[in-house]
């Protein structure tokens, strides 16, 4: 049984704080085994932790998280950034021509680009897995419909952090029962089901510290553009 941290961003997302080596480190720290860091619409920072998890004794697997027309979706295990605003069985296409497999975080959070609300129950359950413990969900309403809805129509399930700053990495993390120690095995076991899902809520106060951090550093970065 391996712990994965499979929903994290560094600084290359648009609100990400840290570099990918504080990422990997902190994973290494509070004993995790393997980590994606899956930034918004941009997979390089993922390419490089996968490199540099394997000196930490972790298994690194590339990701990233698209904006679909739909909302967002994570792609692990690819090779290419996936475009963003495809629609949303296209980008699971995409995803899947790679080999790597689709999940669908915080799916019934619009607030946050979840899918939930603009696609049909059909489409949803065709995810590879549904995200359904997020650690930065203040109330967890959220993660309990999302619970509900992959028991009802049995599609597998993880957890993710959803870190956006190096400290909460593995705040919320997978289990996953594997056959050996490699991303291939990882992946399958996530598509078989094999997968638990342990969490604590980010606390409010790192919530709202992280949000309001996105917002600065997308202003920041807006303000550099222009010059």
């Amino acid at each position: 049984m391996l712990s994965a941290e499979l929903h994290c961003h560094s600084e290359l997302s648009h609100d990400g704080r840290d570099p990918v080596d504080l990422l990997v480190e902190q994973a290494a720290a509070v004993g995790l085994d393997a980590i994606a860091v899956t930034d918004h619409d941009a997979i390089h920072a993922s390419h490089e932790a996968a490199a540099l998890a394997e000196e930490y004794g972790l298994v690194g697997i590339v990701g990233m998280e698209v904006t679909s027309a739909a909302g967002h979706v994570l792609a692990l295990g690819i090779e290419e950034a996936i475009p963003s605003g495809l629609a949303y069985d296209e980008t699971l296409d995409r995803i899947h021509d790679q080999g790597g497999i689709a999940i669908v975080p915080h799916p019934f959070q619009s607030s946050r680009h979840g899918v939930a609300a603009h696609i049909s129950d059909e489409q949803l359950a065709s995810a590879d897995a549904i995200e359904v413990y997020n650690s930065r969900l203040l109330t967890g309403r959220s993660n309990r419909q999302a619970e509900r809805f992959a028991t009802a129509h049995d599609v597998p399930k993880t957890a993710g952090s959803d870190a956006h700053i190096s400290e909460m990495v593995g705040q919320a993390i997978t289990e996953i029962g594997v056959e050996e120690r490699s991303v291939d095995a990882i992946l399958r076991a996530i598509q078989q089901g094999r997968t638990s899902v342990v969490g604590q809520k980010t606390p409010w106060r790192i919530s709202f510290r992280q949000a309001a951090g996105g917002v600065k550093r997308r202003v920041q970065r807006g303000v550099r553009e222009l010059f």
